[in-house]
Order: C-alpha cells, then structure tokens, then sequence
C-alpha cells in the first residue's frame, strides 16, 4: 500500500482560483518523495489537502489507506507536520515549548531525545524561543512535528535559515528516518536538497505536475551542453553536426553552444573533428544537465499545460512544456551561447 495516494485532486478558493488542477502522484512506504515548484505553483495548497487541513473539491487523497480530512481522527496521530511557521510563545524556552506540545501528541516520545535528534539539547534546551536564530526555530519546528513518531512526516522548507552544518545534520537525520521507515513529503527551494535527499520528485507548475520521476529521470529529460568559442575561418556550418547551427557573438568571436542528449558522444565527435581540422576550441565547456536547469525551464515557461497528470509518469507526454529537440537522440542540437 502506497503511503500517500492522490488521484485527479483538485483545490478550488472562493474567488474560482483553482489551484490545484487535477493531479494524481503516490508515495510509497518508506520513501522521501519531493514536490518541487516556484511560488504559486500549488505545492502548499496541495500539502494542505494532505494533511487534511482542509476537504479537496474534486479528487481524491488518501494517507495511510485513509482520507486525511473525513477520517482526520484516525490519520492524524500517525502524521507529523513541520509548516513553514508553528507561532511558538516566545517567552517559553526550548524544553518548555516541546513539553507542551508533547502532552497534546499521542504518545510522545520524550522530549529530551526529541532536542537531542535536532540538536538543541544541552544549553540550547534552556534558551527562550524569542532568542533562536532563525535554523535554531527550524530545528524546534522538527522537533514538535517527530514527537509522535510520525509515519508519514510532512516537511515544508524544513532548512529554510539553517546554515549548512545544520542543513547537513537534518539531511541525515532524515535518512535516519527513512532507513527507520518513515515515508517522508518534503518542499523545498533548495534543490540541491531535493538532489540530495528524495527518491522521487514532481515538479509542480500552474497547479500541475509538469514532470516527475528520480532525480536522475528528471535530469536526463534535458540535453547536456557543450559551449566553445570558434576561431576565425571556422563557422558553425563546418561542425561535424547534421543539424543547422546558430551562432552568438562575444567579444567580436563566433561562440556556440550544443545541446545532446548523448554528452560523451557528441564531444568525442568534435574533438577528433578538432584534432583532424587542427582546431583550437577556446573556452570549451562541457557539463551535463541538472536539476536547477529542468526546474527554470519548466519555471519559466508560460504555458498552460492541459489535461490531468498521470501519476508517477506524469509529465511524460502531454501537458509538458514545449521544449528544443533534435529529431533523435544521436543528433546534438548547436545553438547561440
């Protein structure tokens, strides 16, 4: 059984503002699973139906076999839930806020090996919230949301503030929590944590799921690139590509930039063109897509994608925004740089 499953959701404010249009995405037991997208884009509308903060309009959600919001009695001691904000009392210290929220969870762990996963054990337990610095609230925010051995745990920007040995000790911990067999929903805007951390992701856009998959999936849907700067007497069209090459301009030099699906393919055709023709290739750059990359182009595209997602693979096909391809994958596409 999937811990988390969706199936055409929907949310709908009372102005008509739909922001959630029909997704369906599962998350299996046990798995981190990131849900990515720019601001407006859906994702805490979605985690909102998931935590069962409020009913969907349309669609259905269940978490852990049972509807979040209908049956929130049942689903809520076996979630926990790190929001953005938690409006902790100031004037209480650390041990005082998580003895508080302890003695409303069901079955608290205790609170001491609470601080001390997070790392605000010792000292820092004794310190008044007001006085936290902005990662030192993040890790209380963690802290509260695993006093009740969470099943399912909910995490939104949980490193938001943290500097990067603290990012770094939360990373861990949830691995830890994972091999524990926690199934774990993270957004973020970090994705370089996303990279780091999630068995699968989506990519959220207009209140859609533009693209899902591992990161590595995700990745390989974009082309790699090869920039270099061509000496003079040489021109895009000479280029052992079977492509039509368009051509940029730098400092008064003819720059290119290639776009392949097969990275190590297309560079060692232009290398052994290079060393034949006795070329020089000045600034020769060649790195593979990333994850940043797939995200500013979904990011940054103004469509509208139509049609319900499909699920894990959705975004596979339609409602995908258009992108630059070549005819095949053994082709490499030349554009200006």
């Amino acid at each position: 059984m999937d811990a988390i499953e969706t199936v055409g959701l929907k949310r709908r404010y009372a102005q008509g503002f739909e922001a959630v249009r029909g997704i369906s995405f599962s998350v299996r037991q046990g798995e981190i699973f990131a849900l990515l997208g720019t601001n407006g884009a859906g994702k805490t509308s979605t985690v909102e139906l998931l935590e069962g903060l409020a009913a969907p309009s349309a669609g259905e959600v269940r978490v852990l076999g049972a509807d979040p919001f209908a049956e929130r009695a049942s689903v809520r001691p076996r979630t926990g839930v790190m929001l953005q904000e938690s409006g902790f009392p100031s004037e209480l210290t650390v041990t005082e806020t998580v003895r508080m929220w302890a003695g409303c969870t069901t079955e608290a762990r205790p609170y001491a090996e609470v601080l001390a996963l997070v790392g605000l054990d010792g000292r820092r337990a004794q310190v008044r919230v007001k006085q936290l610095s902005g990662g030192e609230r993040r890790r209380l925010d963690l802290a509260v949301a695993l006093l009740g051995r969470p099943e399912v745990l909910f995490l939104d920007e949980p490193t938001t503030g943290m500097d990067p040995e603290g990012r770094r000790d939360t990373w861990e911990l949830v691995r830890q929590l994972r091999a524990e067999g926690t199934t774990v929903l993270l957004t973020t805007h970090y994705l370089e944590e996303a990279e780091q951390l999630a068995d699968r992701l989506a990519i959220m856009h207009t209140g859609r799921i533009v693209t899902s998959g591992t990161p590595a999936e995700v990745v390989a849907q974009r082309p790699s690139r090869i920039r270099c700067v061509l000496p003079d007497g040489v021109t895009p069209e000479q280029l052992p590509l079977s492509v039509p090459a368009a051509v940029g301009e730098r400092g008064g030099r003819q720059t290119v930039e290639i776009r392949t699906q097969q990275l190590q393919h297309a560079l060692t055709e232009l290398l052994l063109w290079a060393r034949e023709k006795n070329v020089e290739l000045e600034g020769l750059q060649a790195r593979s897509a990333s994850l940043e990359e797939a995200f500013l182009e979904i990011a940054q595209s103004e469509d509208d994608p139509a049609g319900d997602d499909t699920g894990p693979s959705a975004g596979a096909g339609r409602g995908r925004p258009a992108r630059r391809r070549t005819g095949s994958d053994d082709k490499a596409e030349v554009r200006s740089a």
